[in-house]
């Protein structure tokens, strides 16, 4: 690790938010410039709430906020409790990431609420045909969840696929913005955001 990655280490911050429905959920940020940008947004997973895996991941973090990270907490957990709630991104730091994650991550960003994709789809939307498994490993690392909304991309066989709170909160979330699954645990879709027309 070096001094530079050191010294961002030191100065990230964290805001915990907490209570949800799905447990707490970490929003790790820091200022740029005196701007607050979103670096991580942790959920808590079965067995490991979200400010353990804050504590691990970001050592040398303090609670801390401000307006504008208050501002998305208080988004992130009415969009949880399943409220309709429309992100922005300009907080949101993709720098650190390729232009593929970057394409992968906004393509997920626009699907909306009440629809869903496939991997597939967004790797042929992002210019990368038949990278479905590269658009999975994006979205398996998604720093940004809920706000960048990987609950909304499935299997293409209409299974759900994985999800970094679990395949159980991925259904939840699912089915609170109007998805229904069939007996089977399928999704029951009469189309998918980014197919053909």
């Amino acid at each position: 690790m070096t001094r530079t990655m050191k010294t961002e280490i030191k100065q990230m911050n964290k805001k915990i938010i907490s209570p949800t429905p799905f447990g707490s959920v970490c929003v790790v940020w820091r200022l740029s410039n005196d701007k607050p940008g979103i670096v991580n947004i942790l959920l808590s997973r079965p067995g490991v709430p979200a400010q353990d895996r804050a504590s691990a991941l970001f050592p040398d973090s303090r609670k801390s906020s401000c307006v504008e990270i208050d501002s998305i907490a208080e988004s992130i957990k009415a969009s949880l409790e399943g409220e309709p709630v429309k992100f922005s991104l300009k907080l949101v730091d993709l720098s650190p990431y390729s232009k593929f994650q970057q394409s992968v991550l906004r393509a997920q960003y626009a699907i909306p609420r009440g629809s869903v994709s496939t991997y597939g789809l967004i790797a042929a939307h992002v210019g990368s045909p038949g990278g479905g498994r590269a658009v999975g490993n994006v979205m398996a690392r998604n720093p940004f969840p809920i706000l960048v909304p990987c609950h909304r991309t499935i299997r293409s066989g209409c299974h759900l696929g994985g999800f970094g709170g679990g395949t159980e909160m991925k259904r939840t979330l699912l089915e609170k913005e109007g998805i229904i699954f069939n007996i089977a645990g399928k999704v029951i879709c009469p189309s998918f955001y980014y197919a053909p027309a």
